[in-house]
């Protein structure tokens, strides 16, 4: 991970840090209705203040160069920068403008994610990703922003996670806008699916020297115990994580096995949806946190098994460095087509305090030691990986958890702003000098 093509970096997503959500021109979206929603989101906190970042952005840049990553990825949040008749807001397109120069200033290359879940609202109200016209018009703010970015940006990602977009949002209500219903989650996947290969053409005529792709979040599955039907049961598992969304991308089909699970929840296809949905994409952005060990409790059916004794975060994930290794060669392996990859999320959340000025957040710091290792071990045995980039930045406004999950490598106190390099910050720093070395 040591060679000069390859890319370090961090990321953040507009809801989480930007705030400033009625300045400028920015509409309403899902999230601001979600928090105003009682009992959605912990505490009854919002994104309104976040990190303040639409106003502190400057110091934050220079946070980002003080660490000296080569790439910054960070999201734009569409109620920003379109109203609901599709006209650009030059206010909010004149802030990513600002950002993109001034990460270029600094010599940082602009990895941009357009559709972090922040869906305007004018939208959801339209039916959101229900809607298929909803598709449509996230190709026509792609085109927007690609147009009014072009030259600035050296990565564009359609869709962040669009499982936890469809899945969450629409299957089982645990975010925005808070659906409940098995079908609208499949029918909402496809929708975005058909939106990122809809909005390719315009990203790629209007800025034809960047990259092209898409962010999943993926984890290994493994059985529980070493039978047949925990065998079947993390396979199974691993369709509604991982291939879901890759097998569309990858193979222009959903697998056939995801309708085991949600029977009678097939989305409706139009002709011509799939090849759309499936154009060739320059990379693929990979996400990863944790595995899950499941077991079967009876046919197309399976439940997570909680080992109390592992290490896990303050989100209860498991930290299994090996399962990045893992998933990384099972992609390469089941995916003859598998474009070039990027760890675009890595990191954990932690129970983190400033102490005498200095935040000595040591799990993370062997977390990350560790998944950087285990990358290096699948780029040894042929995963063509390109950059890796630890989430997050800083602290912010985590979903439906609020402020209480913090996975920064930069403290953030949410009453006065101020911003704390962790252990972490300053370890990657150092490994980034030292890597010319």
């Amino acid at each position: 991970m040591r060679g000069r093509g390859f890319i370090f970096g961090v990321g953040t997503s507009s809801y989480q840090i930007e705030g400033a959500v009625n300045e400028d021109g920015r509409l309403p979206s899902v999230w601001d209705t979600f928090c105003a929603t009682p009992g959605k989101v912990a505490r009854g906190e919002t994104g309104a203040m976040a990190c303040d970042h639409y106003h502190r952005w400057e110091a934050d840049l220079d946070l980002l160069a003080a660490l000296g990553v080569d790439a910054y990825r960070f999201s734009i949040a569409w109620p920003r920068v379109m109203d609901e008749k599709g006209r650009p807001n030059a206010r909010g397109i004149d802030f990513y403008k600002r950002l993109t120069d001034g990460l270029a200033e600094r010599g940082i290359r602009a990895f941009v994610t357009l559709y972090h879940w922040d869906l305007p609202q004018w939208m959801e109200d339209r039916g959101g990703w229900l809607n298929r016209e909803t598709a449509w018009r996230f190709a026509d703010y792609a085109d927007l922003m690609s147009r009014e970015l072009a030259g600035r940006v050296t990565s564009w990602a359609t869709h962040n996670e669009p499982w936890c977009a469809a899945y969450l949002g629409y299957g089982n209500g645990h975010h925005a806008p808070g659906h409940n219903v098995a079908r609208w989650g499949t029918q909402a996947m496809h929708h975005l699916l058909l939106g990122h290969g809809l909005a390719l053409p315009a990203l790629r005529a209007n800025d034809p020297h960047a990259q092209m792709g898409l962010v999943a979040n993926l984890g290994p599955g493994y059985p529980g115990r070493d039978v047949h039907e925990d065998v079947d049961a993390a396979r199974l598992y691993e369709t509604y994580q991982n291939r879901w969304v890759l097998d569309p991308l990858l193979k222009g089909e959903y697998p056939a096995d995801l309708f085991r699970l949600w029977k009678g929840t097939e989305p409706v296809v139009l002709p011509g949806d799939m090849e759309t949905v499936a154009a060739p994409m320059d990379f693929l952005g990979i996400n990863y946190y944790s595995r899950a060990v499941v077991s079967s409790t009876g046919a197309d059916s399976f439940e997570w098994v909680r080992d109390p004794a592992v290490e896990r975060t303050t989100m209860d994930w498991e930290v299994y460095p090996q399962g990045l290794q893992d998933l990384l060669e099972a992609l390469r392996r089941d995916y003859p087509n598998l474009p070039p990859i990027y760890i675009t999320e890595n990191g954990m959340s932690s129970d983190d305090h400033v102490q005498d000025g200095v935040v000595d957040d040591l799990q993370r710091q062997s977390y990350l030691k560790r998944h950087f290792a285990a990358c290096t071990r699948a780029m040894a045995r042929g995963v063509d990986v390109r950059g890796y980039f630890i989430w997050s930045l800083m602290d912010n406004f985590e979903w439906a958890w609020g402020y209480e999950r913090r996975f920064g490598i930069v403290h953030v106190d949410y009453e006065t702003q101020r911003r704390t390099p962790k252990r972490s910050a300053l370890a990657y720093a150092a490994f980034l000098r030292d890597r010319s070395l």
